[in-house]
């Protein structure tokens, strides 16, 4: 987790009563992992007990047993500095140091030892492993939860991270999701499984995208739409052409894109919900505005918003639960980025939506906040204030050594365009040289 997730005032006020089953309680609820909380009977898992014992756990007396106190803290990972007791002994008996060191790990390893962890959580799960692993038991209802909640946790980390880091991982993963179909199961847990097959592809095209795999991209929405549709599942059907209309957008295939997110809203149907009508209306006006249709992109975008004022998080799919309010006045900022490529007049417009798009954005959404701040530096330029583009520029070129995207790379590298009326100032020219420099890290 991030060092700002153990300032959460509920974390913070927890760790100061010492008692780890209301620490596991508010780690649970964090804002980080989304609308919703992270199940019981998932973290339960992790800590190796049951589902009603740690709900006595978190609502009974504190913990006093030194070596528990220890073993959840460490596979939750809470920082030492955060702890009441000492871990010294511990650590060197049991050889775990580095799972403590969180200042002196930089974040490639830290990167490196969450993924392994999840992994290692997959595979003791038996959704990883290949031919290998024993199809002899029968899938049930709790293991379809455990596949969510493994999904959620690779959701996470590509908020955090970048799809770059994650693409191999995730695509294995779906590719053992996908043999799960073969495996004993009733009859009425199929489209429950078929929809989590779904889930699995659309996080792997998602990160595939992201690292700039398209082709892989491409082959895993293609999947994922097949498997949503035989679920039956409109919602996430629509959530996986959204995201092939961003694929679309990215390769400048607005046209495409439009003609994709336009079948997603037609078919909704009765299962349409307004979180999933916001998205696919915000993703809509940004390619109308790419094309130049303003007006229409003007009053899509409004619908998006009455649509996003309607929203009910308990009503939504738990899947939607990274789109908040930043990712709605993003589209806004795009839309009016592409006004002022047309008249300047609208440069300070998209400064202020980009802006608040930024502030709106939690703490896990790295990405999307490092994709607004590039948005950002590209609407100063455009409002001709190449200095304090310059500034977020820098910013933002920090920013994209610690980020896995070949995305944000892009985006980066297609701020030539921007800055094109000011290349004649020394610090603008020396940016741009900068600009052609940039790798994708993974």
């Amino acid at each position: 987790m991030p060092a700002s997730f153990w300032d959460h005032e509920p974390v913070r006020r927890a760790l100061a009563e010492r008692h780890l089953g209301r620490v596991i309680r508010a780690y649970r609820h964090h804002p980080y992992h989304g609308r919703a909380a992270l199940p019981q009977a998932v973290v339960a898992e992790w800590l190796g007990i049951t589902q009603p014992q740690l709900s006595r756990i978190e609502s009974g007396p504190r913990i006093v047993h030194l070596d528990r106190l220890e073993h959840w803290a460490r596979l939750l990972l809470i920082p030492t500095s955060q702890l009441w007791f000492d871990t010294s002994k511990s650590k060197r008996d049991l050889g775990i140091a580095s799972a403590y060191q969180d200042v002196a790990t930089g974040p490639d390893e830290r990167r490196r030892m969450l993924l392994a962890g999840i992994a290692a959580v997959a595979a003791g799960a038996g959704f990883l492993g290949g031919a290998t692993v024993i199809r002899s038991r029968r899938i049930g209802a709790a293991d379809v939860t455990r596949l969510t909640a493994l999904l959620e946790l690779y959701r996470s980390v590509d908020y955090e991270c970048g799809g770059g880091v994650l693409y191999r991982e995730v695509a294995r993963f779906a590719e053992s999701v996908y043999r799960m179909l073969d495996w004993s199961h009733s009859a009425s847990l199929t489209p429950q499984l078929v929809a989590a097959v779904a889930a699995a592809r659309q996080l792997a095209g998602w990160t595939a995208l992201d690292a700039g795999r398209h082709a892989d991209a491409q082959r895993h929405f293609v999947a994922g739409e097949r498997a949503a549709l035989a679920a039956e599942d409109a919602p996430l059907t629509a959530r996986i052409r959204y995201c092939q209309a961003k694929q679309l957008q990215h390769l400048w295939h607005n046209r495409d894109a439009l003609a994709t997110l336009q079948l997603a809203h037609a078919q909704l149907g009765a299962q349409a919900t307004p979180a999933v009508k916001a998205l696919l209306g915000g993703a809509e006006a940004a390619s109308l505005a790419a094309l130049g249709d303003h007006r229409a992109a003007e009053r899509t975008l409004g619908e998006a918003s009455r649509q996003f004022e309607r929203i009910s998080p308990d009503r939504e799919p738990s899947w939607m639960g990274f789109y908040d309010r930043g990712e709605l006045l993003a589209q806004y900022g795009r839309a009016y980025r592409d006004k002022a490529r047309h008249d300047k007049r609208y440069g300070s417009a998209a400064v202020r939506f980009v802006t608040d798009a930024i502030d709106a954005f939690g703490t896990g959404n790295v990405r999307s906040s490092v994709l607004n701040e590039v948005g950002l530096c590209s609407a100063l330029f455009l409002a001709d204030e190449p200095e304090q583009a310059l500034e977020v520029g820098r910013r933002v070129l920090d920013q994209a050594q610690s980020i896995s995207s070949a995305r944000v790379i892009d985006r980066i590298s297609n701020l030539h365009r921007d800055l094109a009326r000011h290349r004649e100032l020394p610090a603008v020219a020396e940016f741009s040289q900068n600009l052609a420099a940039l790798r994708v890290r993974e």
